[in-house]
C-alpha cells in the first residue's frame, strides 16, 4: 500500500473517509475540511464520530497520510479525543497557536496568512504547482450497488412417530383325538393272568405363536432445489450537482 501526502486537491476527495491513529486503530471520519480564507490552503481536518460526541475534534493536514483504506494521522487516538476545542466555524490565531502546541508542532511567527509553518507552505505550493491559482470545488454522488446476503425463510422437518394397528393372520392348526378301536379275539392265551391293568396315550394339539420382528419398508429423505428469481431493488441516490454563477462572463462549456 502507497501513502502520499494529503494534497489540496486531495482533501476534496476525502470527505466520509475513515480517520486512523498512529496505531491503526479508527478515530472516525472525515467532516469537514478547514482552510486559510486568504490563501484557501487546508489547514485542519475536522473528525466526526460518535465517541466524541458534539465536540469538534482537530487534527492539523501537516503530518497526515492518504491510504487506500483513508487517512492516518500521527496521533494517538486519545491525544486527538482531547485536542483544545473550537466553538466557531472560525479559529482566532491564539487557539490556532494552542492546537500546535498541543500537537507538538511550531508555529511560525513569520506571516504566511496562516499557521503553518513556511516549509510546509512551500512543501504545498510545490506539489501543487502550476495550479496554485485554481478554485475548485469537488462535486460527489452515492452509487447504487446491490448485494445478496443468506437469510432464512423457513424450516422442513422429518417426525417419525409410532401407531399400533391390528393385526391378523389366518393359520391351521393340528390337534391329536383319541378313539377307541375293538378288534375280536377268540383264541386261547397260556399263561395269561387275569389282572387289572391302565395305559395312558397322551394327546397333543398345535397351539398358534405369535412372533413379531422388525422391517425396514420404506426411506424417506428431504432434499433441497434452489429456485432463482429476478427481483427489481429500488432506493434513492444523493448526486451532488454545480451550479456555475458569472457575472458579464460567457461559460465556456468542455
Amino acid at each position: 500500500m502507497r501513502d502520499d501526502t494529503i494534497t489540496m486537491e486531495r482533501l476534496g476527495e476525502l470527505r466520509g473517509a475513515n480517520v486512523y491513529d498512529s496505531t491503526g486503530d479508527k478515530i472516525g471520519k472525515v467532516v469537514e475540511i478547514f482552510y486559510d480564507e486568504q490563501t484557501n490552503y487546508p489547514e485542519w481536518i475536522g473528525i466526526g464520530t460518535g465517541f466524541f460526541g458534539s465536540k469538534r475534534v482537530l487534527v492539523p493536514v501537516v503530518g497526515a497520510k492518504v491510504q487506500e483504506s483513508g487517512v492516518t494521522v500521527p496521533y494517538a487516538s486519545d491525544h486527538v479525543k482531547d485536542a483544545p476545542d473550537i466553538d466557531s466555524d472560525e479559529m482566532s490565531q491564539e487557539r490556532e497557536k494552542e492546537l500546535y502546541s498541543y500537537y507538538g508542532l511550531s508555529y511560525s511567527e513569520r506571516r504566511s496568512d496562516i499557521g503553518l509553518p513556511q516549509d510546509s507552505i512551500r512543501e504545498s505550493e510545490g506539489t501543487r504547482g502550476k495550479a496554485s491559482d485554481k478554485r475548485a470545488v469537488t462535486r460527489s454522488e452515492e452509487e447504487f450497488k446491490v448485494g445478496k446476503r443468506q437469510t432464512d425463510t423457513g424450516t422442513a422437518r422429518l417426525r417419525k412417530w409410532v401407531e399400533t394397528e391390528p393385526a391378523q393372520a389366518d393359520v391351521e392348526l393340528k390337534r391329536e383325538t383319541a378313539r377307541v378301536r375293538r378288534e375280536s379275539i377268540d383264541r386261547p392265551v397260556s399263561g395269561a393272568e387275569i389282572r387289572e391293568e391302565e395305559i395312558e396315550v397322551p394327546l397333543r394339539a398345535e397351539q398358534a405363536v405369535v412372533e413379531k420382528r422388525t422391517v425396514a419398508k420404506e426411506r424417506v429423505g428431504v432434499e433441497k432445489n434452489v429456485e432463482t428469481r429476478r427481483e427489481t431493488v429500488a432506493d434513492e441516490v444523493r448526486k451532488e450537482r454545480v451550479e456555475v454563477e458569472m457575472d458579464n462572463v460567457e461559460e465556456r462549456k468542455r
